[in-house]
């Protein structure tokens, strides 16, 4: 699944909502008004990937997915994410609204922790990548 990060300016504002989601709640949940379809695929190795500034930046594997009435009394969902934020090849997605599902083949790979990759800023990443230069 893919999501904008929506009011991020970069990875850390991100990490700083889900702490203040954690004073609350004992992982970090999203509420989106639409229920999945493919849960059991979301919930069988299944990640969201948030896009920041434009480029798919970071996953959280799902952990769960719960279904339940918003304040108004429509279906809606929770989803229940790893509080471990893991780095992706940063990759570019356009705007879109609510959430789209993201092919496996498809998805951005994690860059392993401790690389020089992780060094480098997002954006100078992509644009690195998009030259062929990485």
């Amino acid at each position: 699944m893919v999501k904008l990060c929506v009011g991020a300016e970069e990875i850390g504002d991100l990490e700083a909502w889900q702490k203040r989601l954690m004073r609350s709640y004992p992982q970090p949940v999203h509420h989106t008004r639409m229920v999945p379809k493919q849960v059991d695929e979301l919930l069988d190795g299944g990640s969201i990937y948030w896009v920041i500034k434009g480029l798919i930046q970071v996953r959280q594997k799902i952990t769960d997915i719960r279904v339940m009435a918003d304040r108004n009394g429509r279906k809606a969902c929770e989803l229940v994410l790893d509080p471990e934020i893991v780095l992706v090849e940063p990759t570019p997605k356009r705007p879109f609204q609510g959430w789209r599902y993201l092919k496996p083949d498809e998805a951005p790979a994690d860059i392993k922790r401790d690389s020089k990759a992780e060094e480098i800023p997002p954006s100078l990443h992509a644009k690195l990548k998009e030259a062929m230069v990485w």
